[in-house]
């Protein structure tokens, strides 16, 4: 049985991160609609299980410091958020094993695609999920402890 809660997960990560990498160093608020679209409230106005998902992972990032915020819109997202050093540093560095070769590229071109955010952003690309997993494991993996 396929994990997609898990596929979503790392879809979600990526997605924020590269939201805030985009506008770093400045804060701005992160919502949850920016990052997977518009998902319907059930008929009690309460969102769905992948909008709450889609939250979590925003939380679950800044708890493991990837990110902090100001304060909380809701379950809609969140206020002043910025990448924390961690993640930023973990985002501008090249990757060990980037998704496509980088040998015939000029030096400048090959740093800047070599990146774990522009690897990310070409597996989100892609639809490559696998490839998302491993870059996102590398990084997760990389930090802790």
């Amino acid at each position: 049985m396929a994990d997609i809660h898990i596929e979503d997960f790392y879809q979600d990560c990526a997605r924020i991160l590269l939201k805030l990498y985009s506008y770093f160093p400045r804060k701005g608020d992160i919502y949850v609609d920016e990052i997977i679209g518009d998902f319907e409230l059930d008929e009690f106005g309460i969102p769905s299980a992948r909008h709450l998902a889609c939250f979590s992972c925003m939380l679950w990032l800044a708890d493991e410091s990837y990110l902090r915020y100001h304060d909380q819109s809701r379950q809609d997202g969140l206020g002043q958020a910025v990448l924390a050093e961690r993640a930023f540093l973990a985002l501008a560095r090249p990757v060990e094993l980037p998704i496509e070769p980088l040998e015939n590229l000029p030096a400048s071109v090959a740093l800047q695609q070599g990146t774990l955010a522009h690897q990310l952003r070409t597996a989100l690309e892609q639809h490559n999920s696998l490839a998302l997993q491993r870059l996102l494991q590398g990084m997760f993996g990389k930090q802790s402890g």
